[in-house]
């Protein structure tokens, strides 16, 4: 994928990991945009072993490796040379080590069942109220914190000597440094939102081993060059390794050109509704609302709601018979009206035996009929997002007194049309789509700002925008013509 023939700029690779599959992309930040090409792509999904759903750390590290080889194979192409790389990935998920930097166990997978009971038995030795008090993280059953508690129960391996999260793990594997990165960091519930450093009352009270947490560092931080072996390995000898937003949310939302007054919704898996703040806004409302503060790149505070994303219909997908996925939207674009919607949010649909029949049930239960035919189950599940979006939008408006003027789309969400036109009709104001790539652009242009390329976010959010094609969404006339629907933003 190319945005624009860049002319300058340093050739770099960002692997991008997601819940089950991840990438190496090489780019740079030219004078005049962005060049940005998949360069390897592997596949990591969790399996049952020892009792849990496991990530397979060693099969993501190779997957890592790879791309490393087939990135400088590329740079060698263009008669160039790889100046750095950062990883980002999903959130929460750890991984165990002992003091010689062996690996102990496979990390669990967040959507393991382990933490099902856990929320409330931490609430009995510490308060909702004071752990968002102390922390601005919204509570979620698979939450770094819970995970933490539900494990030390179960025993922790007794020779475990630091904890890393999974793109921390994967640099230290990669230089030997083990740092743990902000905005990652951040969403463990563990970090406190005031001093940016791991709340030691927190750990204490819960009686959680604050040993085996690493220092906190900054988005940006360069934690130095490859291990000797895989420099001769991967003949990479004048490589940097450079901690990007590792978060990989906080690496989509440095590479979206944000418009002043508008939020954001990073959509995948997951979709990110939120905006951008100076600062964390922690309050009673916030937390009545469950919201979230999140460490942002370069003191930013990303402020908001995760919502279940194309999760469910890709869990759907997967029970139908196969079909191009651009041919079922254009099927569900011709549907007229509504036909039914359920809480995307709701517990039922985070991991089930089948996707299809708990929509069944849902949509039964609050007395909708239920569709078999997928297209309409398809619509279900599109307009119940863009439903909630709206809802969380609303909600954003309230908790900051700001109005927000229009919703930015990135990753790969981004190329659903239908969703984007539901949103726009849904939040009524104007959606722009794009990049697709947003958290592999921001991972670039955080190595290319630490490397001294580039001199701030703003100078790199400006090169990200002088060659990107975005597409807008306005919200349907009351006739249901949708004037913008496809056009490129004024």
């Amino acid at each position: 994928m190319t945005e624009t023939a860049a002319r300058g700029g340093r050739l770099r690779v960002a692997v991008d990991l997601g819940a089950g599959s991840g990438r190496a992309m090489l780019g740079r930040l030219g004078e005049d945009g962005l060049d940005l090409r998949e360069v390897h792509r592997f596949r990591y999904e969790p399996r049952e072993r020892e009792g849990h759903l496991r990530w397979d750390f060693d099969l993501i590290l190779e997957g890592v490796a790879q791309g490393l080889k087939a990135a400088a194979l590329a740079a060698r192409d263009q008669a160039g040379r790889v100046r750095s790389v950062g990883i980002d990935s999903w959130a929460v998920d750890y991984a165990l080590f002992d003091e010689r930097g062996v690996l102990l166990e496979q990390p669990v997978c967040y959507r393991d069942r382990r933490t099902a009971a856990t929320m409330d038995d931490v609430f009995g030795v510490v308060s909702r109220d004071a752990i968002f008090a102390r922390t601005g993280i919204q509570f979620l059953p698979f939450n770094t914190l819970f995970q933490l508690v539900a494990h030390a129960r179960e025993g922790l391996p007794t020779a475990a000597a630091r904890l890393l999260m999974i793109p921390d793990a994967l640099h230290f594997r990669l230089t030997g440094v083990a740092a743990g990165e902000r905005t990652n960091a951040s969403t463990t519930q563990l970090l406190n939102a005031a001093t940016g450093e791991w709340d030691a009352e927190l750990f204490q009270r819960l009686r959680l081993p604050l040993a085996l947490m690493p220092a906190v560092r900054a988005a940006g931080t360069r934690l130095g060059p490859l291990l000797p072996a895989l420099q001769d390995e991967l003949e990479l000898r004048d490589l940097s390794v450079i901690a990007p937003a590792t978060h990989d949310t906080a690496s989509a939302v440095a590479g979206t050109p944000l418009r002043e007054g508008w939020a954001y919704i990073s959509s995948g898996t997951w979709s990110l509704v939120g905006v951008e703040l100076p600062r964390p806004l922690i309050n009673p409302a916030a937390a009545e609302a469950n919201f979230t503060n999140e460490a942002g790149a370069y003191g930013t505070t990303r402020f908001l709601k995760n919502v279940t994303g194309l999760w469910i219909l890709e869990s759907c997908r997967k029970e139908w018979p196969a079909r191009p996925y651009d041919e079922l939207l254009a099927d569900v674009a011709r549907v007229p009206g509504p036909v039914g919607r359920i809480d995307p949010d709701h517990a039922r649909f985070f991991n089930p035996p089948s996707m299809t029949r708990e929509i069944g049930a849902a949509m039964a239960e609050a007395g909708h009929a239920v569709p078999s035919d997928p297209v309409l189950l398809a619509k279900v599940i599109l307009d119940s997002l863009a439903g909630r979006y709206a809802e969380v939008v609303d909600t954003i408006e309230s908790l900051t007194g700001r109005r927000i003027e229009g919703i930015h789309v990135v990753g790969g969400g981004a190329q659903n049309a239908y969703l984007n036109q539901a949103t726009a009709d849904a939040v009524r104001r104007p959606v722009v789509a794009g990049p697709v790539e947003a958290t592999a652009i921001g991972n670039l242009a955080v190595q290319a700002i630490a490397d001294g390329e580039l001199a701030s976010l703003a100078e790199a959010r400006a090169r990200i925008a002088a060659g990107l094609k975005l597409q807008r969404y306005d919200p349907a006339e009351p006739s249901g013509r949708a004037p913008g629907t496809g056009t490129a933003p004024p």
